[in-house]
């Protein structure tokens, strides 16, 4: 792989790290009071990688199957077309944005039922509690299968470039373990400096909560904006 792909897939990593399941509930079950639980943080980071590693696996596949077979589909449509339904694409993607925005504003109206999820998650000593944990993790992916955006395009790029099945699951890991890495330095500063810590904790979870729909708009947004702006260009440049 090219440094210059290396480069974009740490970028949508880290994008993806600030996700409601990689860092708002994260920082939701260290603002946990009593004495920061290593293991079970590392549980729910766990699955939570675990999960998104399976899903691009997955997705992977059946990308290489579906571009191989988008290309055969291309070959020999005329340009001005497939710009054209390039800019579809993009004006769709804009308006999905507006849709994903109300649909997380929605989701957080209801997120008060995630109090009891976090006492059992954090307060329960025995196995009950890191199973709810997990439980925890996978609806969390799981319910952000439809915005992982970034994920989907990192897969994408990786399968054009067709580094081989080996090397294609590592750099899927890779990307997994830079996504969870902000929430772990978090827990490892919460255990470290507890005290001085909560209140950075507790400003980045109010300032997540009252932008988190707006940060997901803008960035499928963004990607249909550049998506439109370049098939424009290119039938610009055709005219």
């Amino acid at each position: 792989m090219s440094t210059g792909l290396i480069a974009v897939l740490v970028g949508l990593s880290l994008v993806d790290s600030t996700s409601f399941g990689t860092l708002l509930i994260p920082i939701w079950l260290l603002l946990a009071p009593g004495r920061v639980r290593a293991g079970r943080i590392a549980v729910y980071l766990g699955t939570v990688a675990a999960f998104y590693l399976v899903v691009g696996l997955a997705l992977a596949a059946g990308a290489a199957t579906t571009l191989t077979a988008a290309r055969s589909l291309v070959t020999g449509v005329p340009e001005t077309p497939l710009r054209v339904a390039q800019l579809a694409t993009g004006i769709a993607l804009v308006a999905l944005s507006y849709w994903l925005e109300a649909r997380i504003r929605r989701r957080e109206d209801r997120s008060g039922r995630l109090q009891a999820w976090r006492a059992r998650a954090v307060g329960d000593s025995g196995p009950a509690g890191a199973r709810s944990l997990m439980v925890l993790a996978i609806l969390a992916s799981g319910i952000e299968v439809v915005t992982m955006l970034p994920y989907l395009a990192a897969i994408g790029l990786l399968t054009a470039a067709a580094p081989g099945p080996a090397v294609l699951g590592a750099a899927l890991a890779v990307y997994c373990l830079v996504m969870v890495a902000p929430a772990v330095v978090l827990t490892a500063l919460r255990i470290v400096w507890h005290s001085r810590v909560d209140p950075l904790l507790t400003r980045i979870s109010s300032w997540f909560e009252r932008n988190n729909a707006k940060a997901v708009g803008w960035t499928v947004g963004g990607i249909g904006i550049g998506v439109g702006v370049n098939a424009i260009i290119n039938l610009a440049v055709q005219a």
